[in-house]
């Protein structure tokens, strides 16, 4: 498990659809198309991926003079490119922006992730077309992030980093899935330890069933015990309420 991370170092669709990374087989189609595209990056993209921002769920009003205000207070802009469809020449909401500087890039990574602008709080990070090993695109079946509207979750990226999975060499980190199970040849021993604890719980409800009635009895005897005792109470005082009206009686004559 030393190897794992939260984020993706290389992109596999197939991992990219799992929550911690571990699936063997799609889930959905779109993971399927992803695992048979061939894709090559875009030859007319220009600068460096490295000093390039991804800047994504914009509002659709939102311009590059806009953009061009807000993140130019990181530090200098190279150049800004806002994506719009070739067509209507609408905004499909999402834009690239590099940087002239590393640390410019860094600290609008850091500062800008879920900034509100128009409205709209904005996802940010690195460009990954060109620095991701593997990378397969959205329209694709691949890409990271997502939201459950859309059906097509994944995981690996800033927005939804792969939860740790479960480590069976040391069941001290989580407990197991059935999956796991299998994998690991146990699941015969899983099993059994599963009709065993089922039986212990079976002999502890009797026990608890022979008990609260074995409580029952007991509570019914002090109940008796205690009735008996009030009323030889009672008789005694009898007793000695006519042995002093006697006395009483005597007294005046």
């Amino acid at each position: 498990m030393s190897f794992w991370s939260p984020i993706a170092r290389e992109y596999d669709p197939l991992k990219a659809g799992s929550i911690d990374g571990t699936d063997d087989e799609p889930h959905d189609r779109a993971v399927f198309r992803a695992m048979i595209a061939r894709y090559k990056p875009n030859k007319g993209v220009v600068g460096d991926p490295l000093l390039t921002l991804f800047v994504a769920r914009l509002n659709p009003v939102t311009n590059e003079e806009k953009l061009h205000q807000v993140f130019s207070k990181f530090g200098d802009i190279q150049r800004l490119r806002l994506v719009r469809d070739i067509v209507t020449g609408f905004s499909k909401c999402y834009a690239f922006i590099e940087y002239k500087e590393e640390r410019a890039v860094n600290r609008a990574w850091r500062e800008a992730e879920k900034l509100v602008l128009d409205q709209h709080e904005l996802f940010v990070d690195m460009e990954q077309e060109r620095t991701l090993k593997g990378w397969i695109p959205r329209r694709l079946g691949g890409g990271l992030g997502g939201n459950k509207g859309s059906g097509q979750l994944r995981f690996g990226g800033r927005d939804r980093p792969f939860q740790r999975p479960i480590d069976l060499m040391n069941p001290d980190r989580g407990g197991g899935g059935r999956r796991n199970w299998e994998t690991f040849e146990t699941r015969d021993r899983f099993d059994q330890d599963r009709q065993r604890h089922r039986e212990y719980r079976g002999r502890d409800r009797d026990r608890d069933r022979g008990g609260g009635e074995g409580r029952d009895r007991e509570r019914d005897r002090d109940r008796d015990r205690e009735e008996r005792e009030g009323r030889e109470r009672g008789g005694e005082d009898r007793d000695d309420r006519r042995h002093r009206d006697r006395s009483s009686h005597r007294d005046r004559r």
